[in-house]
């Protein structure tokens, strides 16, 4: 059962839209927002091959922004958010296909990666970008464990062909530095902080 919180533990006059088809952000961002609604967004998610990838999630998220922001209206609050998992100078994106999640995912056990999430906040008038960096630990995984979870939760929808929350996150992250949400795709520690700010 969805606990509804009260509208005074995040009081503001605006319509808060989300520009995300990910339903683990919009479950994440109910966690703090009361009442929000679903917005669709069609940009083009490409970025200089020479950015440096620890900003490529901030650049995105403010692209996805941009695409919207002329139908913005006075009284309306604006979420984009991108989030990308980093591993070795790599950018690991969603996996095309079980074998490529299968690899991304051996890549990563036994070492340490990032993941870093950017987060835009727009209003008619204004538009502010944020990132936050959060480091997570793999412990050793076998190939047989890889192929299982891979068939069985089929990550193919995450960047880094994993949920923190899944079977994966249990049995396989040996530590986290940093915001667990961030992982999951939205940091909402820094996000409520944010947009109690934004006003």
């Amino acid at each position: 059962m969805v606990q509804e919180l009260p509208e005074s533990m995040f009081p503001t006059s605006r319509r808060v839209l989300l520009a995300s088809q990910s339903p683990r952000r919009r479950q994440l961002l109910g966690m703090i927002v009361p009442s929000f609604e679903i917005v669709h967004i069609e940009a083009d998610e490409v970025y200089p091959s020479s950015f440096p990838t620890l900003e490529v999630p901030a650049y995105l998220s403010c692209l996805k922004s941009e695409a919207y922001h002329k139908s913005l209206k006075d009284d309306e609050l604006l979420i984009t958010a991108d989030t990308v998992v980093i591993h070795r100078g790599e950018i690991l994106g969603k996996p095309c296909d079980e074998d490529d999640a299968c690899r991304m995912l051996s890549s990563l056990a036994a070492d340490e990666h990032i993941v870093v999430t950017g987060v835009t906040l727009a209003t008619a008038g204004r538009r502010e970008t944020f990132a936050e960096t959060t480091y997570v630990r793999f412990g050793t995984l076998s190939d047989r464990q890889v192929r299982d979870y891979v068939r069985t939760f089929a990550p193919l929808d995450k960047a880094g062909a994993y949920g923190i929350q899944e079977w994966i996150g249990a049995v396989a992250i040996e530590g986290i530095r940093g915001c667990f949400y961030n992982v999951m795709g939205l940091p909402l520690h820094a996000l409520y902080k944010h947009l109690l700010e934004f006003g």
